[in-house]
């Protein structure tokens, strides 16, 4: 089951450098731009996940994951924040997952938490915040790539470059690691200074 936990920790860091590398390449006057009334701008997307994170992962295995305190409405309020406030708190939620993550054990693995009186077992509650950050950083790089004023820096297999990408996968001896290693080295060591 350490697998699990590190393959755990290992996407959560990839989601949070495909969020960064997005939000880096848009202009700071760009980041709380919204298509229209129902939909969010990447501000609101980082205080969504903020709050969702904090609430989530504060005491994860004792208390209920939606807390009291969190107010998850004003998340979707619309707020103008600069790019240094909005990556504070996005740092900040980031840090309380990856803080609750190190200290969880295999033996917590199949202990049940609670969200919002639901029971799930620890790896489902895991999962679920999996499927939940991946959700909402898609939308950033969606919104991203509509707001760039210049040339998008995929953030995957740049177009047109699969049979390459391909080639040089497969003119490797098979081998057994994470996908998310090589990944993870290429993208942070490319990344851009947000």
């Amino acid at each position: 089951m350490k697998h699990f936990l590190d393959s755990t920790k290992n996407l959560f860091r990839m989601y949070k450098v495909l969020g960064e590398r997005a939000m880096a390449q848009v202009e700071e006057t760009e980041l709380n731009w919204q298509a229209n009334e129902d939909s969010n701008s990447i501000v609101s997307i980082v205080k969504h996940l903020w709050g969702n994170m904090l609430s989530r992962w504060t005491n994860f295995l004792t208390t209920d994951g939606e807390k009291p305190w969190r107010k998850r409405d004003a998340e979707f309020e619309l707020e103008f924040l600069s790019r240094e406030k909005m990556m504070l708190l996005w740092e900040e939620g980031w840090q309380c997952v990856f803080d609750t993550l190190d200290t969880l054990t295999d033996d917590d693995l199949d202990k049940t938490v609670y969200i919002r009186n639901e029971g799930h077992l620890v790896t489902d509650a895991i999962n679920r915040q999996i499927a939940h950050y991946s959700y909402h950083i898609g939308q950033i790089v969606y919104v991203a790539k509509l707001r760039i004023k210049h040339d998008w820096n995929s953030l995957s297999i740049p177009r047109n470059k699969s049979a390459e990408y391909n080639a040089g996968k497969f003119g490797q001896e098979k081998h057994d690691k994470q996908f998310t290693d090589d990944w993870l080295d290429q993208n942070q060591a490319n990344e851009e200074p947000i």
